[in-house]
């Protein structure tokens, strides 16, 4: 009996190592089928994804079914979050480049975002500022109202382009603007940096709003016109009431943080409104039913221009090797 048990058993031991080299050999016979089905599924999945990324479906099965798969909303936090986060590594590499610049930093800003509630409530970008200060100020944002023109409706001319990203860039046009206007440096860095900051706000460019000012007011935040328009954008004030019951009432029309993020406001949503730059700056100046704007427009963009040839010229100037800066 015992050497039947110890027959069975040995006959047990030399089964197993072939049960297990079988298993071992399936495996590796079946290793290539693993890999092409996990490379498929990959490939769907990212078919799925860039279809879903990519439109707001057509019909054609495919991108209704990306959209099924995952819902609009989690696209719009991608495009308006995932991409933000590039801009943001972008922009604090830009401020730690100039880091000896003790008076220069990167700053958080906030923009609310009462459509998305639930979703996303605020959107985050690091913006490099010559004052950073200014984005201590506690104001109101005009988001909320901004928000509310799409960007498919703006000239692509009114957008940012990013060139007032650049510190190097801020300095520049701070340095024309103190010799064009012959004011206090610290006031034109102020006005700067307000600008920019409430540009990221509204969603308009930067530059157009400098140029605005530029050929508005002068950079004198006092400047009022016997027609009424007040501040920095020559705003008209009693037309704009209600925009300014948000900041306290009229007597804060001419604060240059105040000031701006009205003016910024209706300019976006006259560009959007006449179709186009040129004809939102004719809106703009009160010259929408004229045949004419008395060469307003002209103005602002030749200024513009003067202003984007600054930082492009910078941008090429500036060479980086190893982490230096070489100047061509």
């Amino acid at each position: 009996m015992s050497k039947c048990l110890s027959n069975n058993l040995s006959e047990m031991q030399n089964a197993q190592p072939a049960a297990l080299a079988a298993k071992d050999l399936l495996a590796h016979a079946m290793a290539p089928v693993y890999r092409v089905i996990n490379g498929l599924l990959v490939v769907t999945v990212f078919m799925v994804v860039g279809l879903w990324l990519s439109g707001n479906g057509t019909n054609a099965g495919a991108f209704d079914l990306a959209r099924i798969l995952v819902p609009d909303e989690a696209r719009h936090i991608v495009w308006s979050n995932g991409f933000g986060m590039l801009d943001q590594y972008k922009s604090a590499n830009e401020a730690a480049a100039v880091a000896p610049d003790t008076e220069i930093a990167a700053v958080i800003y906030s923009k609310s975002k009462p459509n998305n509630a639930g979703l996303a409530s605020a959107k985050q970008q690091t913006v490099a500022l010559l004052m950073p200060s200014v984005a201590q100020v506690q104001v109101k944002s005009i988001s909320h109202l901004a928000d509310r023109i799409p960007t498919s409706k703006i000239d692509p001319q009114a957008l940012d382009s990013n060139l007032m990203g650049s510190i190097q860039n801020q300095r520049a046009v701070a340095d024309f603007f103190e010799k064009k206007y012959g004011l206090d440096r610290s006031k034109i860095e102020e006005y700067v940096s307000n600008t920019i900051l409430i540009a990221k706000e509204v969603n308009i460019d930067p530059v157009l709003l400098l140029a605005v000012i530029s050929v508005e007011s002068n950079f004198n935040p006092n400047t009022k016109s016997q027609a009424g328009a007040e501040g920095l954008m020559q705003v008209m004030t009693s037309v704009h009431r209600e925009k300014y019951a948000l900041y306290g009432g009229t007597h804060q029309a001419v604060k240059p943080e105040v000031n701006i993020r009205v003016g910024a406001y209706i300019l976006k949503y006259l560009i959007a409104t006449a179709g186009s730059l040129r004809n939102g700056l004719k809106f703009y100046v009160g010259a929408a039913n004229a045949e004419d704007d008395g060469g307003y427009a002209d103005k602002v963009m030749a200024e513009r221009n003067r202003l984007i040839g600054l930082c492009q010229t910078r941008s090429i100037n500036r060479l980086t090797l190893n982490g230096k800066d070489l100047r061509s």
